[in-house]
């Protein structure tokens, strides 16, 4: 899946990504964050992508012990910051004339000099080298997932069953990340990627499947690809300016508080639609498919998240308004895209409001999307079936270029206190045209929190999900027919219940270790199998 960004993303910015530090406005850098991410193939991640990830590290940090930055002058009224930085401080006096100043009386010598304040904490860095600011940047990060399933009870198999047996799987992304700024709010972003390893059964059995890293095609090998290729251009609508996090899509670290965005080029539909700050990022947070990302977005994209497209964002005040396109891939969760956006392709649409309740920040964002593409419709492939024209349900028969696929999210996010959040997502879609790019679900709802200690260094959340399939999707499957991750030759359906929690420790600068558990009811819909329970353990390294 896309590399989800921590706006994945998501990079399915939306898609991830995140942790950026600035101290007296310089970036301490970013390092990916969420991405949003399908991934992992087979366990031979080229190591030459993982040196370049450090050895680009090494060039932006050098020397790692960098003198720190000044720190920046007291608030206060500009006649006093002035005067500071005029008239140094004198030092305290020490020894006898400490002494003596002390016992002064009152209308005698001048009074002892103050005490100098405490020398600030400096700013702890969240990457493994420091990214110095500039018009290039170039960051990585690496994320490594071990992941097992129990044995649970399943009378019977099919050819898209999750296994019953005790299974475990490792699966590893390497990214590099770049980005030039050509002056005039313009800049080039170039990730390059490499997702292998396998998941648990090979990716399918599961709506909420357990591992968003993960790509169901283990056939397609752990080979680097171009993961973004992208044109961004930032258009101010004023002059005011904000701090920004460098991210996949956008390297700037200070943008236009009012401005105009747009991109083209290859990106992740998660990278800008359905993000989340608590609930979107595989490599911070959590890591099931239906809990970083809405489970009834069935947005565009290629096996392994990506796809082309364009993207206009608007931001004015608290109020944010995306829309893009995007090309839609051949077959179901294809590698294939389609490059005809006359005939096929993704429109989404979604609004974002930043209101503030008690005085704590809250997001909600409302999302519409429309695929067009070759799909097949459940009915038609049921009809077919109690026609005698097929000896099992298969919608792949009765695709149609053209068929039209809708549906509608809801997300939010809410501060509580300074270190807890709680957040949701709701989500529909049509449910009579085939699943065809992300997952299969309907329709979806889950509500979750996080808390977060120690500026970050330990965080822990806690997510349930609860995801639905229409009436015909779910007829369709138990005739014996297969989606292309669902298949259990039979069903007695029930809506399939996720319960996740992670803690997430930060070793040293960019360095995490995390440990994961999810509980999962009526796995792939089915109230004849499971439950089944998935831990998992994560290292993830931000360069």
């Amino acid at each position: 899946m896309a590399d989800r960004i921590g706006w994945t993303s998501a990079c399915k910015h939306r898609s991830g990504l995140k942790r950026q530090c600035l101290a007296a406005g310089i970036d301490l850098g970013f390092a990916g964050d969420r991405a949003a991410t399908w991934r992992t193939v087979e366990w031979r991640a080229p190591s030459w992508l993982a040196a370049a990830c450090l050895a680009a590290g090494c060039a932006a940090g050098w020397p790692l012990q960098a003198r720190q930055p000044p720190s920046p002058p007291v608030p206060g009224p500009p006649s006093a910051n002035i005067a500071a930085e005029a008239t140094p401080a004198s030092p305290p006096p020490s020894g006898p004339a400490a002494f003596s100043a002390a016992q002064a009386p009152p209308g005698g010598s001048p009074p002892a000099a103050p005490a100098p304040a405490p020398a600030e904490k400096p700013e702890e860095l969240t990457t493994v080298f420091r990214h110095p600011e500039g018009r290039l940047w170039v960051a990585g990060q690496m994320n490594f997932i071990f992941q097992a399933n129990l044995p649970f009870h399943a009378p019977y198999s099919g050819p898209h069953s999750l296994e019953s047996r005790a299974e475990h799987r490792l699966s590893q992304v390497i990214t590099l990340y770049t980005g030039l700024r050509l002056g005039g709010g313009a800049e080039v972003l170039v990730d390059v990627e490499s997702a292998s390893g396998r998941g648990i059964s090979d990716a399918v059995g599961l709506a909420g499947y357990t591992n968003l890293d993960v790509v169901r095609n283990p056939q397609l090998g752990g080979a680097p690809y171009l993961a973004r290729a992208l044109y961004h251009q930032t258009f101010a609508l004023g002059p005011e300016k904000v701090a920004s996090d460098r991210t996949p899509v956008s390297s700037a670290t200070e943008v236009p508080a009012r401005r105009f965005d747009f991109w083209i080029g290859k990106l992740g539909t998660v990278d800008f639609f359905d993000l989340n700050g608590p609930g979107s990022d595989s490599h911070l947070q959590f890591l099931n498919w239906t809990v970083d990302d809405n489970g009834a977005f069935d947005y565009a994209a290629d096996t392994r998240g990506y796809s082309y497209g364009t993207v206009g964002e608007l931001h004015e005040g608290r109020f944010a308004l995306r829309a893009g396109v995007m090309t839609m891939p051949k077959i179901a969760n294809g590698i294939d895209l389609d490059l005809r956006l006359d005939r096929a392709r993704g429109e989404n649409l979604e609004a974002e409001v930043r209101p503030t309740l008690r005085g704590r920040q809250g997001v909600v964002r409302v999302l519409a999307y429309r695929n067009i593409a070759d799909m097949g419709s459940y009915r038609e492939a049921i009809e077919g079936y109690l026609a005698g024209r097929d000896p099992v349900p298969d919608v792949t028969k009765y695709r149609r270029q053209g068929r039209t696929k809708t549906g509608y999210g809801l997300d939010f996010e809410q501060e509580v206190t300074g270190a807890v959040r709680v957040f949701g997502r709701w989500g529909i879609n049509d449910g009579h045209t085939e699943s065809f790019a992300y997952t299969e679900v309907d329709g979806t709802i889950e509500l979750g929190a996080d808390l977060r200690l120690h500026d970050e260094k330990h965080k822990l959340g806690l997510a349930l999900a609860d995801n639905r399939l229409s009436n015909l999707h779910r007829t369709y499957l138990a005739l014996g027919g297969l989606g292309f991750l669902l298949g259990d030759g039979r069903l007695d359906y029930g809506h399939e219940h996720i319960v996740e929690a992670y803690y997430n420790y930060r070793i040293w600068r960019g360095v995490y270790v995390a440990a994961d558990l999810q509980h999962i009811g009526n796995p792939g819909y089915n109230r004849d199998r499971g439950p089944v329970w998935v831990p998992a353990t994560r290292l993830h390294v931000d360069f």
